[in-house]
C-alpha cells in the first residue's frame, strides 16, 4: 500500500500522470510542486497537496515520485529523491546534457534507488507486436529502417501561444529534438545502439522559432543497417510512421493507427490493429510495470541507462551540426 506519492510539474504530461495515479491508487495522498517551487493560483486537478521545495516532498515521506518538469530541471528534481531512497519516474527525456544523465546515473547506481524514464510508447501494443518481429528477424536480413514524426506545433496546445510553450523554449528544452525524442528512443530499442553519420537541423520561416522545427538524422545500425529520422513540428496532419525493409520482407508500422504491416512474396498482411485502443493505457502500464520493478519483479521498464543513449544521440547532433 503506497500512502503518499507526488508529482513535479504542472504541464500537460503532469495533469495525465495526476489523473492516472489517483486512477491506480484513489486512496493515496497525491502532493503537487511547480518546477519553479511557486504556489500556483490556478486550481490543480487531481491534488491533495501543494508543495514549495523537495526537500518537503522527502519530508512528507512521498513513496513514489514522477518528475515532470522541464527536462534541463530534471537532475535537480531526481537526484534529491533519489539519495533519499524514494523511487522515482523521470519523463522523457531523461535531461538535455550528457552531464545530467550522467550525474543521475550516478545517483542510482550508489543509492540503488529505482528509476525509470518515461518512454511510454515501448507500452503500445503494436510497438510490441513490432519488437517481437524484428527480433524473429521476420523479415530477413535488416537493411534500412526510415522513422517520420510530423505534427503542427501551434495545434498541440490550441489554447496556448505555441512561442511561449516549452516546446518553443531551448532554455526548457524545447526543439525538434527534445521534444520528439521518443523516436530516437524506440528506434534504439527496436534497432540497439545508433551510430552518428549525419543530421541536419532547420528552423522554418513558418514558425519562426529560436529552436529546430525539423531535423534528418543518418545512422548505422551495428549490423550496418541505415536508419533515417526525421522529426518535424510542421505537419498540419499528424503523421507518425515507421518501415523496415529487409531480405525477405518489409514492415510498415503506424504509430497513430496501432498498426503493423507486413509485406514480402506472399503478398500483404495486417499483422495488428486496434486504432480505437485508449492510449491512456500506455501511461496506466507504465506505471504499474514501475510498480513491479519497485517490488523486484520481472518489467520491461526503460532504465535510466538506455535513456542517457538518447541523450548522448542528440548531444552528439547538437555538438556536430548547427542549424
Amino acid at each position: 500500500m503506497i500512502n503518499c506519492m507526488a508529482v513535479i510539474g504542472l504541464g500537460n504530461i503532469a495533469k495525465r500522470h495526476r489523473k492516472n495515479l489517483k486512477t491506480l491508487f484513489p486512496k493515496t495522498k497525491l502532493l503537487v510542486m511547480s518546477a519553479s517551487g511557486r504556489i500556483p493560483k490556478e486550481t490543480i486537478s487531481d491534488s491533495d497537496g501543494i508543495v514549495t521545495s523537495i526537500d518537503t516532498l522527502i519530508e512528507a515521506n512521498v513513496e513514489l515520485v514522477i518528475v515532470a518538469s522541464p527536462a534541463p530541471f530534471h537532475a535537480q528534481h531526481s537526484i534529491p529523491l533519489i539519495k533519499a531512497g524514494i523511487p522515482t519516474v523521470i519523463e522523457k527525456p531523461l535531461a538535455t546534457t550528457r552531464e545530467d544523465a550522467d550525474a543521475i546515473q550516478k545517483a542510482i547506481d550508489k543509492y540503488g534507488t529505482p528509476v525509470v524514464v518515461g518512454y511510454c510508447l515501448r507500452y503500445l501494443p503494436s510497438a510490441k507486436k513490432l519488437k517481437v518481429l524484428l527480433n524473429n528477424n521476420a523479415i530477413g536480413t535488416l537493411y534500412n529502417a526510415y522513422i517520420t514524426i510530423g505534427q503542427y506545433l501551434p495545434d498541440w496546445r490550441p489554447s496556448k501561444d505555441y512561442r511561449e510553450c516549452v516546446s518553443a523554449n531551448e532554455k526548457l528544452g524545447g526543439g525538434a529534438l527534445f521534444e520528439l525524442s521518443h523516436e530516437l528512443d524506440y528506434a534504439q530499442w527496436l534497432l540497439g545502439a545508433l551510430d552518428l553519420q549525419h543530421a541536419i537541423l532547420r528552423s522554418s520561416d513558418e514558425l519562426n522559432l529560436q529552436v529546430e522545427d525539423m531535423a534528418d538524422i543518418l545512422t548505422l545500425t551495428e549490423s550496418g543497417a541505415v536508419a533515417t529520422i526525421h522529426l518535424d513540428f510542421l505537419q498540419r496532419k499528424a503523421h507518425r510512421q515507421c518501415s523496415f525493409i529487409g531480405s525477405e520482407g518489409r514492415l510498415d508500422w503506424d504509430l497513430i493507427e496501432n498498426k503493423v504491416v507486413l509485406s514480402n512474396k506472399e503478398g500483404t498482411q495486417i499483422l495488428y490493429c486496434d486504432s480505437q485502443w485508449d492510449k491512456n493505457q500506455m501511461y496506466i502500464e507504465m506505471i504499474t510495470d514501475f510498480i513491479e520493478m519497485i517490488k523486484h519483479k520481472s518489467h520491461s521498464c526503460t532504465q535510466v541507462s538506455d535513456a542517457a543513449l538518447t541523450v548522448d544521440l542528440i548531444a552528439q547532433i547538437k555538438t556536430n551540426y548547427n542549424k
